[in-house]
Formats: C-alpha cells, structure tokens, sequence
C-alpha cells in the first residue's frame, strides 16, 4: 500500500461493468419494504423535530434553541463522524493493510474528549456561532475569518462531501447495478428535503434515529461474518494467506501486509509509522474534532456544558465500535473474496470494479450482498443510507452556516433574513455540483483505499488550522499577525505539497519510484508533524515581535480569561450595532413580508392617502379584493417560510430578534452542578483507561 494520493490519467477512467462477479444484482421485495419502513420512521422523526423546535431564529436554526440533551448530541457527533466513507473507506482499508487504520478512530475518541473539557468552555463564553466567528472575535479584522470560511470550505469538498457521496454511491451501484452518477444523483435527491428544511433540531434527532440504525445493521453483519469465516483465529490464518490468484509477476502486488495486525509499525518503511501516528495524526484530527464546524455546532447546541460533556462520552465510547463493526468485516471480506477485494492485476481490477487501481474499497458492499439474507440485506442498505444521509445533512447545514454567517454577511452587512436563507440553499447546490467533479479524483487515488486519501488530505491543509486554534484558545500572547502569516505560511507549504502528489502520483507495486525525495521519503504523517512546528514558529515569533492583543481580544476568548467579566466600551458599541441591524433586518423582512406584489404596495399606498380622492365604495371593493389576493398567496408562502424554518410574523410584531448572550449568561453556562460534574468526569476517567488498554494491547 502507498502513503501518498496516487491519482491515475483520467482517460483511463471508465464506467464500472453492469455486472460483477457474485453480487447479487437486485434487492428482493423484504428489503424493499425494510427501505420503507426506515424512509418513514427517519421523515416522521424529522417533520417531528422540525415542528417541535422554533428555527425562525439564529439561535432556534442553527443552534437548535441550544436545548439538546447528551444522548442526541453525542449520536449526532457519532453519525456526523461516522457516514458512508467511514463503511467503505475503513472496510477497505482494513482489506487492504490490516488494522493499522483503526489508529484514526482511537485517536479521535481521545480528541472527542478534549473538545469537551477544554476547547468547548472557551466556545462557550465567547457565545460565537462559527468557528471563523470566533477567530474574528479572537483576533480582530477580517482576513483570517475569511480565510478560514473558504478553506473550510474547501475542505468539506475535499474529504466530506464527495467522499461520502462516492462511497454511497458505490454501494448502492454494487448492490442495485446503476451508474455511480446516476446513484449519486438519487443520493442527493434523498437527502434533498433535509438540506432544504434545514435547521440543526432536525439534523440532530434524525442522526440520533440513524445511529441506532448503523448500530443494529454492523452489529448483525459482524456476526454473519465471523460465523462465516469461523472466529477470529480463522481470521488472522486466513488474511495471511489471502492472495489473488492473478498477480504481476516479480512484485508484491496482492501481498498481506506481514504487520497487518499491529497497530504500532516500523517507523521509516511501513505504511503507518508509529511516531507519525503519535504526533502527525493527532494535530489533523485536533482539528477535526476540536475546531470543525461541523462537530463543534453540535456541541453547541447542547443545553449546558454539563450536557456536552456528556454527548462528547457518549461519542467517545462509540468510537471504540468502528474497529470491530467496520474495519474487521472488511479484512474478513479479503479472506472470503480474495480474487475481487485484493486484486492485484489493474486489467482485472478494471473488469470487477471498474477502478484499474484497487477493489478494496468495495469489501463492505460484497459481505453485504453476499452474506445477508432477504430482509437484513435491506436493513444494511438502509445503513448504508442512514451513514451517508446523517454526514451530508450534518456538512450542509454547517457550510450553509459558514457562507452565509462569515462570507455573505461580510459583503452584504445589511443582507435580509430571506436574502440569507435563499443565498445558502443556493450555495449548497454548487457545492454539490464541484462535489460530483471531483468525484473521479477520489475515485482513482490511494490504490483504492478511500479512508486513506482522507487523511492524507487532511494533513496537508489542517495542521496549520489546528495551531491557530491552539494557541489562539491557550496562549494569550497570539495576535492576529502571528496568526495570519503562521496560517498563510503553513497553507502554502500544505497546498505544494498536495499539489506535488498529484503531479508525481506514487507508483504502483509493480513501478520503480522515481518521485523527488520529498514524496518519496517523507510520509505523510511525518510532513503533518513537520508543517505543524513550521507554523507553531512561526505563529509565535510573529506574535512576539509585533504588538500585543487588545483586551477585548481576549476577554472570555481564552481558557485562562474564560471567566472573565470584564466588558469594554467597543464591545458595548458592537453590541449596540448588531442590535441596530437585527432591527434594520426584521424591519426588511416585515416589509417584504407584506408587500407581496405591486398591487399590494398600491393598497399600502391608498391607505395613505385615503380620503383625498376616489370613489369610496370602489376602493372598498379593490381593497377585497386584494386581500383576497394577499390571503392566497400567504398560505403559500407560508408553507413555504415553515419548510424553510422562516416562520412570519403577525401584524405589528415590531420586536428584534433577541440579542446575542450577555457576558453574565455566557459564563452562567459554564457552571456545572457537582452531581453531573462528578458523573462526566468519572466517565472521563473510565474511557481514556479503557482506551489507553485497547491501544496498548494492539500497538
């Protein structure tokens, strides 16, 4: 296995066959009516939330009310974590290397807990809804905020959003023989009324109703799959000797890895070094876990940090499940279809899977087709769904979040509340589509291995991210200098690096490796450690040499100044100018609310002028009439408004929205009760033990 994109000519892309070997090409009619039963409980649960939950408000739309209990923040956290690219990336990798893999998902059951206990007070007290909001908050001006949103951005094309559309796709095209477009296109027709509703309440719950889903459904192919393959000794002989029967010649292609079960690997010529894992994995995924929109904004959403606390164990926990409900499945599918999963020649692989660079990545799908009787074949459809439904839903509500809360409202200051809401949902449809273009790019990378070209990605743009965020929320010495060139710096040297791995793709097994030393000899994981101090230095010299923060720069915004009750003048004139354009903005809507039309705005103005002149009884039977008019059309509108989380407002409801939170409430909802304090740390306690035992025992 290679540690670096490998992309292949896009000619030599083709069409996946109509047809592969031993999959069965349709679903019968019990997995027909399991699909039915799962649409129909996931719509009710969400029309349930969506009427339940106010989301005419910031905080009621993209907040959910802050009002979520832990068990539904910590399955989304879960779910959102957790979609389509998880069941087949990981499967495939485990097909492909071993366990080695399984290190990512440990590794972020640690960084979960982090989020709770340290980074997400500081989020709190600042009362920030985005991440971008909060560097502004925490360093002035706008240029980071806006080079945040866009690289966020950036990043959920990159390794969210297509990824968790191909990998859908690719199963639903295993299992049901379509095209991978025209799956794909189906996918997101699935998940369009989610995206169009909106609203983080519906999000939520529906991931809370998904997570059970994927739970049941694993859970059950796990077991077909070890009492089909004998056990776990069964397992370790026979991955061993897992070797496709057509192979280039003189090579290792189609070769187990001999560390296939060990976690911790050689640190110079292995696929996973151990010191890489260590430090080059943890600071992507400080990131990931820590300072993401997506999963910070459930945290959020939590009614206290008590409650975060609580929904970050519970997704700790869960995390420990992928290992044996995900990874293992895939290793034990190389076992029992060798020739298709480890293929080793590209004219075969071309033939099985349409992909001349590797099969593994369909592992999970052919267990699933091949293994499960009528009805559960079904149920593992729909958690094939569920994955992917709950992570899109989860990353277009963020970035509908991000554009119109940090880049739109930049450029239009006195943007409407409707103006927003239409500019988001546009936005979103042009994320899908360069979503879909770079499908063929994942397609063709990492020999195959989708849960590879993930990461590999992510150390090349994240790391710089994650030392802003660290030393922005823990060393309040950092000023917006230090941590505008750091990231600039840090993007460039992530950004060449990327783009040198797809001029030079990594040879294939059975090709000499004539790439610059660079790709050769350095690993991912080692550059990852690598950029990291670059832009650590060079954060702290600039900040050094340049002026100091100004107070309100880092009062409540740190996690030493997190209690700190000091408000100052120009947070009390910010205040005053937010609470102005809320009005400016409600007034806007109002207006447009009530003119409907051009007929509409005559009968505004002949209320004006009423009496100057005219026929009495004519105006009386025009005014009828067109409120006649108005009352059609609102009903309409109306229905539309409550889809879209907008509801209007009565006549003469003049009241703004209400504030953002006072310094009082913010740092109030830090308090935690004694009870809850010492339920969620004792858990802390038992899950990092529990985990430092699991990660031992397989290093």
């Amino acid at each position: 296995m290679t540690s670096t994109t490998r992309m292949t000519s896009m000619t030599s892309m083709q069409p996946p066959p109509s047809s592969s070997p031993g999959v069965t090409p349709t679903l019968a009619a019990a997995d027909i009516v399991v699909l039915v039963i799962y649409f129909i409980i996931v719509l009710a649960v969400g029309f349930w939330s969506m009427w339940r939950t106010k989301r005419s408000t910031v905080d009621g739309y993209f907040l959910a009310g802050k009002s979520m209990t832990w068990w539904p923040v910590g399955a989304s956290l879960f779910a959102s974590n957790v979609g389509s690219g998880h069941f087949i990336g990981l499967a495939g990798s485990g097909a492909a290397a071993g366990i080695g893999a399984v290190a990512y998902e440990w590794n972020g059951m640690v960084m979960v807990l982090l989020l709770g206990w340290l980074f997400l007070p500081i989020y709190i007290a600042s009362g920030v809804t985005t991440m971008p909001e909060y560097l502004q908050r925490r360093f002035g001006g706008r240029r980071i905020q806006l080079f945040i949103a866009v690289l966020y951005l950036f990043i959920y094309i990159f390794t969210k959003i297509s990824v968790d559309m191909y990998a859908g796709a690719l199963f639903i095209q295993l299992a049901l023989q379509w095209n991978i477009y025209v799956a794909v296109v189906v996918l997101l027709s699935i998940t369009a009324l989610y995206t169009i509703a909106g609203g983080l309440a519906a999000v939520i719950y529906t991931d809370a109703v998904q997570t059970a889903i994927m739970l049941a459904g694993a859970l059950t192919l796990m077991g077909f799959s070890f009492a089909e393959i004998g056990g776990w000794d069964a397992l370790m002989e026979g991955y061993a000797t897992a070797i496709p029967s057509i192979r280039v010649p003189n090579s290792t292609c189609g070769l187990p890895r001999e560390d296939a079960f060990h976690l911790f690997r050689d640190p110079v010529n292995s696929d996973l070094p151990w010191p890489g894992i260590i430090v080059g994995m943890s600071i992507p995924s400080m990131w990931y876990w820590c300072s993401d929109q997506v999963i910070v904004q459930r945290s959020l959403a939590a009614k206290n940090l008590s409650h975060a606390k609580g929904g970050s164990l519970l997704a700790s926990y869960l995390k420990f499940l992928p290992f044996f409900i995900i990874l293992l499945p895939g290793m034990i599918s190389r076992v029992l279809f060798t020739d298709e999963v480890a293929c080793a020649d590209p004219d075969v692989c071309r033939e099985i899977c349409g992909n001349p660079v590797g099969c593994s990545d369909t592992a999970y799908a052919r267990l699933v087709m091949e293994l499960l009787p009528s009805g559960l074949r079904g149920l593992m459809m729909a958690v094939m769904i569920a994955a992917l439904m709950s992570s899109l839903t989860s990353v277009f509500n963020s970035s509908s979040t991000i554009f119109t809360m940090d880049l739109w409202k930049s450029f239009r200051t006195r943007a409407s509340e409707w103006e927003l809401m239409i500019v988001g949902r546009l936005f979103v449809l042009v994320l899908v589509v360069v979503s879909v273009l770079w499908i063929p790019v994942v397609q063709a990378s990492q020999g195959g291995q989708l849960f590879i070209y993930i990461q590999s990605i992510s150390t090349y743009l994240q790391p710089p991210v994650s030392i802003v965020f660290i030393l922005g929320c823990f060393w309040k010495r950092t000023n917006e200098k230090g941590a505008f060139w750091g990231l600039s710096l840090g993007m460039l040297i992530g950004c060449i690096r990327m783009l040198l791995d797809f001029i030079y793709p990594a040879p294939l097994c059975y090709e000499s490796d004539d790439r610059p030393e660079v790709l050769k000899y350095v690993h991912y994981l080692y550059f990852s450690t690598l950029l990291s101090f670059i832009t650590l230095a060079v954060v702290i010299v600039v900040s050094l040499a340049t002026e100091k923060p100004k107070p309100e720069q880092v009062s409540r915004l740190t996690w030493f100044t997190r209690f700190d009750p000091v408000e100052t003048k120009e947070e009390q004139q910010e205040q005053q100018e937010q609470q102005e354009q809320q009005v400016f903005t409600v007034e806007s809507s109002r207006s447009f609310l009530v003119i409907d039309s051009p007929a509409d705005e005559m009968k505004v103005k002949g209320g004006e002028e009423e009496g100057s002149e005219g026929d009495v009884g004519s105006q009386r039977r025009d005014s009828a009439s067109s409120v006649s008019s108005v009352r059609s059309q609102s009903r309409l509108l109306s229905a539309l408004c409550w889809l879209c989380g907008m509801e209007r407002r009565t006549e003469g409801e003049n009241t703004p929205p209400p504030l953002p939170p006072t310094t009082e409430d913010n740092i109030s909802s830090l308090k935690e009760k004694p009870r809850l304090l010492l339920i969620v740390n004792t858990n802390l306690i038992i899950c990092l033990t529990v985990g430092a035992f699991v990660i031992g025992y397989w290093a």
